[in-house]
């Protein structure tokens, strides 16, 4: 693992619905060109410690997401963007895309209109509105596996369903717990036991993918809102927004059960209160799901990064 010290990396901190999104605009790892997703192993394999030294503690934190941009292969985008977390890296991060819109349009890179970002699972439309909102067209998301049955340890028999949005979820309708701030430790403990069964039963996404964030649902506490949930994602932090993939991975299972129609507008509030509102449109039989929201930028700093310092790279958990 190479590593580089006596060094600053500029970055643009913002927050979309709460959840933080840390964009390294200069002076991260230097990953070349090619495909993003050979980019982004060649960054877990050669330059994880960036990654721990940009998101974790004593710099960032576990609730905050990184996004790397890239050059972009793909004529006509924007830029290209890895996405990385306390814990390892995503395919796609909605509330961070929000995020990394909010950041171009604040260095001036792009005014509002249409845009396209590239991530390493595809193409994803970014539409910067003139109130500064952005709606995100994300990658075809789809439902897998309905009504799985997995017997979670304290709770019994829970039910959910496996769905793409981008990342894999398990998305569980009904949620035994409150879903509200009052109750993150029991919702934290009871989502983390429902990815433990679901591992100890190898349950998956497509190819045997592990299904790395647990999504469920209650009533919402707003009466704009269609219902309120509680993600946990990879290292086990909650996500302060609704979530862009999670969402994206509901909207493609109210579709299928036919409880949401194409263009529909489906209110997703989060558990600190925040909206994203999203629609899906379907193209040759494929689903694809749009989310609107808004980031605010909050920091733009240097981080510095020291031999001297013992922890240079980052706590790791």
């Amino acid at each position: 693992m190479m590593k580089h010290t006596g060094m600053n990396i500029h970055v643009i901190d913002s927050h979309t619905g709460g959840e933080p999104t840390r964009v390294v605009v200069s002076g991260g790892p230097n990953l070349g060109s090619g495909p993003l997703v050979e980019r982004r192993e060649l960054f877990r394999t050669r330059f994880d410690s960036y990654r721990s030294a940009i998101v974790n503690e004593p710099r960032g934190s576990d609730a905050l997401v990184g996004a790397l941009l890239c050059e972009s292969e793909e004529a006509g985008c924007a830029s290209g963007v890895i996405f990385f977390n306390n814990v390892g890296y995503l395919g796609m991060c909605g509330h961070g895309a929000i995020g990394v819109i909010a950041t171009l349009a604040h260095l001036g890179r792009i005014r509002p209109g249409l845009h396209r970002i590239e991530t390493p699972v595809g193409v994803v439309s970014a539409e910067l509105h003139e109130t500064g909102e952005v709606t995100i067209g994300n990658v075809e998301s789809y439902r897998l596996l309905t009504n799985v049955v997995v017997n979670v340890e304290s709770f019994g028999i829970i039910r959910g369903d496996v769905a793409w949005g981008g990342n894999w979820f398990f998305l569980v309708a009904e949620c035994p717990i409150v879903i509200d701030l009052g109750h993150l430790e029991a919702l934290t403990d009871f989502t983390w036991r429902v990815r433990q069964a679901l591992a100890r039963d190898k349950i998956t996404g497509a190819h045997g993918a592990e299904i790395d964030h647990i999504e469920v649902f209650g009533q919402a506490s707003r009466p704009d809102a269609n219902s309120r949930n509680f993600v946990l994602c990879p290292g086990k932090a909650y996500d302060r927004s609704p979530c862009g993939t999670g969402t994206s991975a509901k909207l493609a299972c109210l579709y299928t059960d036919g409880k949401l129609g194409e263009g529909d507008v489906w209110r997703q509030e989060s558990i600190v209160g925040s909206i994203f509102e999203g629609h899906v449109r379907v193209r040759d039989g494929h689903l694809y799901p749009f989310i609107k929201g808004m980031a605010h930028i909050n920091a733009e700093a240097n981080l510095v990064l020291t031999e001297a310092d013992p922890f240079c790279w980052g706590i790791r958990p």
